[in-house]
């Protein structure tokens, strides 16, 4: 089980000295200091979960202190501590963000229980952030095809573990909701899940996103930021993309998985923290390393769990289970009556090759609930959802339609109209065009024919 950490900040050792006691009899993880300054330090450089701060301070006030320290941690809980006549400023401090306030001199019994409901506070905001991330991602994994209910066992094992995973898998196939997953059956479950998109971050912004930087580390560096690996601390830290990482920052990765330690940009001291990393790519990880693209040691040391999930194409006995979870969900949203999907609508979307997978049909199946008036869905709505998009560009003769690109949209029309009715069979697609199949899949790739978009 994972300690929760305070930090007690008193000029007075008894005071100090008796905190500690009680509060780790009660099984908590508790650091001391003397001063504002050693306090705002060390909460620079570790994550607590609870600060008790006396108002008194020498050199820096109490007040001061908690105003730095929610400048760039601001979810952390603050129990001020306050001596007799100075109540009035134990209330102001409230209003600037801290939890509560004691009076000395100090029951012990008050400690414990507002210690208690602090940290409860905190447990519930940070489920909060859980549960509007698994909202957000409203991904299930679900299906029944042996893909599936093998990844299903692995998650059950992993989770409870600390052990690295490499998740891999085309576009769309879900990796950042198999992450999740792993986190919400983890003993991490109720910390923070930390997500960083190497992909959509440029590389002279990735490392300051991902260890944070001091003030004046460089130019526009106007104050501290706190990075996404010491937010992580004691959750779980998603590198998403991992394929698109630069060396420079693949290497300071490699570092930190070795020790545990990283440096903020700017810092010559080295933080501790303790998360779980998991990572994922579409990429072939192991080609990337031949090419000298990706490093082999950071490789090895993220591949310790490889997760592999299929394409959709490869499981197509999970696409009727899909349909109906994400009809009933959409239905839900929506405020919708519940649709039905009949057999030959079935059979399109079971036909169908999902090159945008497990997101693609997600995307399908909410346009569906939302345009389509009917309680039942039917072969005829595809041909509607899909034909406005097919021909906005067939306007007939037009003096600025060049007629490479009218044969080329005609092509697209006529195969996807093929498709259509042969309800996305391949091989009778293709007999029918009196073509291979191979010339036929071919084609859907070069004309970027797709179900619906």
């Amino acid at each position: 089980m994972i300690k929760d950490k305070i930090l007690i900040i008193d000029d007075e050792s008894g005071i100090r000295s008796s905190l500690k006691g009680i509060l780790e009899d009660e099984g908590y993880e508790v650091k001391t200091v003397d001063t504002g300054e050693k306090g705002l330090t060390i909460i620079k450089n570790e994550n607590f979960n609870l600060v008790f701060l006396d108002i008194w301070l020498p050199e820096i006030n109490g007040i001061e202190v908690l105003k730095k320290m929610k400048s760039f941690k601001e979810d952390t809980q603050v129990i001020m501590i306050t001596g007799h006549g100075s109540v009035e400023s134990a209330v102001k401090a409230t209003k600037l963000g801290a939890f509560n306030f004691l009076e000395k001199p100090l029951s012990l019994e008050k400690v414990v229980l507002t210690a208690k409901n602090a940290l409860r506070q905190k447990a519930l905001e940070e489920e909060n952030i859980q549960l509007r991330g698994r909202i957000k991602s409203h991904f299930q994994l679900i299906g029944k095809s042996p893909a599936i209910k093998n990844l299903k066992q692995q998650i059950q094992t992993t989770a409870p573990s600390n052990g690295r995973v490499l998740i891999t898998g085309e576009n769309g196939t879900g990796k950042e909701h198999i992450a999740r997953l792993i986190h919400q059956q983890s003993p991490r479950k109720n910390k923070h899940f930390i997500q960083i998109n190497s992909a959509a971050i440029p590389d002279d912004l990735i490392e300051s996103e991902l260890f944070g930087y001091e003030k004046d580390a460089f130019p526009n560096a106007r104050k501290d930021k706190q990075g996404k690996m010491l937010i992580a601390d004691k959750g779980t830290l998603f590198l998403d993309e991992i394929g698109e990482m630069s060396l420079k920052t693949q290497e300071n990765l490699v570092r930190f998985l070795e020790t545990g330690k990283f440096q903020p940009l700017g810092s010559t001291q080295s933080i501790a923290v303790d998360i779980r990393v998991i990572a994922s790519t579409d990429k072939n990880i192991r080609e990337l390393v031949t090419q000298n693209k990706f490093r082999k040691d950071l490789f090895f040391k993220l591949n310790v769990i490889p997760m592999f999930i299929p394409p959709l194409r490869e499981r197509k006995e999970d696409i009727p289970l899909l349909i109906n979870y994400y009809l009933e969900y959409f239905s839900k949203e929506t405020g919708k009556k519940q649709k039905s999907m009949n057999k030959e609508a079935m059979k399109a979307f079971i036909n169908y090759s999902w090159p945008g997978n497990v997101s693609e049909l997600i995307n399908v199946i909410e346009r569906f609930v939302i345009m389509i008036k009917e309680d039942e869905i039917k072969s005829s709505h595809l041909f509607l959802l899909v034909e406005p998009r097919e021909i906005q560009f067939m306007p007939g003769f037009n003096k600025n339609f060049p007629l490479k690109k009218a044969r080329v949209q005609f092509d697209k029309e006529f195969i996807h109209k093929a498709l259509i009715h042969n309800d996305w069979d391949l091989p009778r697609t293709a007999q029918e065009l009196e073509i291979e199949q191979t010339t036929l899949e071919a084609n859907i790739n070069r004309l970027g024919i797709q179900f619906s978009s």
